[in-house]
């Protein structure tokens, strides 16, 4: 029996995430499958993997074939790498303790060089935050100059509207005292 490690599609429309499974080539993509052996979301930044090493290690050896998509999943977890180490102390090149020294380095490498995008990545969201704060910080002061303008030219249309009463008030009570005077 031909076995494939490939991808079975799961969720729904415009979110799928995607089972890493061990089936017959023959088998339908989202059909039955020998062993799920790991899970690969493309929705999350970066792709979140979860793989389990050891089964994938086991497949590799009794053969099945990775579909494009998920060798470059397993070249990316170290899968392919230590498969190749493994070959090497095969072949009496080095022992297995340097095979693991190795595949070591270069994990540790790798998670060096995640952490420094993921670190990269939060400096940017976090300028990119603080640039959104200064700039509602302006408009606010803006908004806020705005405010108190209309609010003085209100002050001051309403104390000229009580000083025009009063002069109003004055006018009348002083027609009202010439009335008065003319009246006696």
């Amino acid at each position: 029996m031909a076995t494939k490690i490939r991808l079975a599609r799961h969720g729904h429309k415009d979110y799928a995430y995607y089972h890493i499974v061990v089936a017959d080539s023959r088998s339908p993509r989202d059909g039955k499958f020998i062993e799920r052996i790991g899970s690969y979301n493309p929705n999350t930044n970066p792709a979140t993997v979860d793989l389990r090493f050891d089964r994938a290690m086991y497949w590799l050896g009794v053969g099945a074939q990775p579909t494009d998509t998920v060798r470059n999943i397993l070249s990316g977890e170290g899968v392919l790498l230590m498969k190749h180490l493994l070959g090497g102390v095969k072949k009496g090149a080095f022992d297995e303790a340097e095979a693991e020294k190795r595949f070591a380095a270069w994990k540790a490498e790798k998670d060096a060089k995640n952490g420094r995008i993921s670190q990269l990545e939060r400096e940017k969201k976090l300028e990119a935050a603080k640039a959104l704060l200064a700039q509602e910080v302006e408009q606010n002061k803006a908004k806020a100059k705005e405010l108190a303008e209309k609010r003085k030219a209100a002050a001051e249309a309403e104390a000229q509207a009580a000083l025009e009463a009063a002069k109003e008030a004055e006018a009348a009570e002083a027609e009202a005292k010439g009335e008065e005077a003319a009246a006696e």
